[in-house]
């Protein structure tokens, strides 16, 4: 591992140890490197603006101040095109857009070294993405989904019925290389599992989600999981 990107990798490892930050030796133990080296990278990042605290004796370690603001932006050019692959190769996902935007704002502040590499590194990897559903469909899922607002639908089950229902989301989820939209269907009175590309139309109501939670859903499929989850 490169040293910018252990840089990075450590103030990550920082952050997510909240307060009750890591010893150095921890931290030379998971990058390969003595503890005078990961000393040297801590005074880099502390000199680079980074928020690091340092408590002494048993129980000590490094950390960085809650509430503290890292430097601007610090991804290597390897990072960066992880996400810009990443969203590339699933436009068709929920808030896709959203994530284009944020990732353009990413490389926007990336030193200009850095980008120009970065953007090198890119044209080395292709994607062939699946065709998005329409975004007035996705537009509205997403609204109820993050507003807890119910969704009415207009929808064509496997057998070829076409149904209009009122729709309280729960979740999205990905399996099999296809996006759903899992919630409490009104209609059917019970969850159920509706393919994103099959829904025709959808709309947002007024009407306020009842509170059905991802509990009731159940285990995800196998291999899926929540994308926070490390």
């Amino acid at each position: 591992m490169k040293r910018t990107e252990r840089l990075v990798a450590m103030s990550e490892m920082l952050r997510r140890s909240g307060s009750r930050g890591c010893s150095a030796e921890k931290l030379a133990g998971e990058f390969g490197v003595s503890v005078r080296t990961v000393k040297r990278d801590l005074d880099a990042l502390e000199n680079s603006g980074a928020p690091i605290w340092s408590r002494p004796g048993p129980g000590g370690g490094y950390g960085l101040a809650s509430g503290g603001s890292l430097p601007p932006v610090t991804l290597s050019p390897s990072q960066a095109v992880a996400l810009m692959a990443a969203v590339s190769a699933a436009s068709d996902a929920p808030y896709a857009d959203l994530a284009a935007a944020g990732v353009r704002k990413i490389l926007d502040v990336l030193d200009p070294r850095t980008r120009a590499r970065a953007e090198e590194l890119a044209s080395r990897v292709w994607v062939n993405a699946p065709p998005a559903s329409s975004r007035a469909i996705r537009s509205a899922l997403e609204q109820a989904m993050a507003d807890q607002r119910v969704v009415r639908i207009r929808y064509t089950a496997k057998d070829g019925a076409v149904t209009t229902r009122d729709v309280e989301p729960i979740l999205f989820a990905s399996t099999s290389g296809r996006w759903f939209l899992v919630g409490w269907c009104r209609l059917r009175n019970g969850i159920r599992w509706f393919t994103v590309s099959s829904i025709e139309r959808a709309s947002v109501t007024a009407m306020a989600c009842t509170g059905h939670t991802v509990a009731e859903v159940g285990e995800p499929p196998v291999n899926a999981r929540p994308v926070h989850s490390s």
